[in-house]
């Protein structure tokens, strides 16, 4: 299944796939490699969002989760409200303006300069929430590694 590579700053981190997110993985493949600004989130807590704007995945709730653990990356698909990627960093309750949204987990971070070690990854990620919050918006690129 392969995995991803998820850069933010200068901060590279990897993930794998989620087995039990298919048909997000395949639509979400032709929007790869995906250069945005990576941004806190308005409502959720300790997140980060990429908004997609208008744009909708084809593909309805998959392995969905509201309440994403750090490192889970989801994707909503847009039902409701504007469709994003989120990166949780922290708690997070996956929300916008219309009330409580839930998402596809479709990628788990697993390491963070090449280092699989949990706790730096975990802090890898505070520090990456951290930046975004007090910082601002960060580029970020998601890439398929082959």
């Amino acid at each position: 299944m392969g995995e991803l590579s998820i850069r933010v700053g200068d901060v590279n981190f990897s993930a794998r796939w989620e087995a039990a997110a298919p048909k997000t993985r395949e639509a979400l493949r032709p929007l790869l490699p995906l250069r945005q600004k990576l941004v806190h989130c308005r409502w959720s807590g300790e997140g980060c969002w990429i908004p997609f704007g208008e744009d909708r995945l084809p593909v309805g709730y998959e392995n969905n989760t509201s309440h994403p653990a750090p490192g889970e990356v989801i994707v909503y698909t847009g039902q409701v409200s504007e469709g994003e990627i989120l990166i949780a960093y922290g708690a997070v309750d996956f929300s916008s303006k219309l009330g409580q949204l839930s998402g596809n987990h479709f990628a788990t971070i697993v390491a963070v300069d090449g280092e699989r070690d949990h706790d730096k990854v975990r802090a890898a990620l505070r520090d990456m929430g951290r930046r975004v919050l007090w910082a601002g918006a960060q580029d970020i690129v998601i890439e398929e590694l082959p």
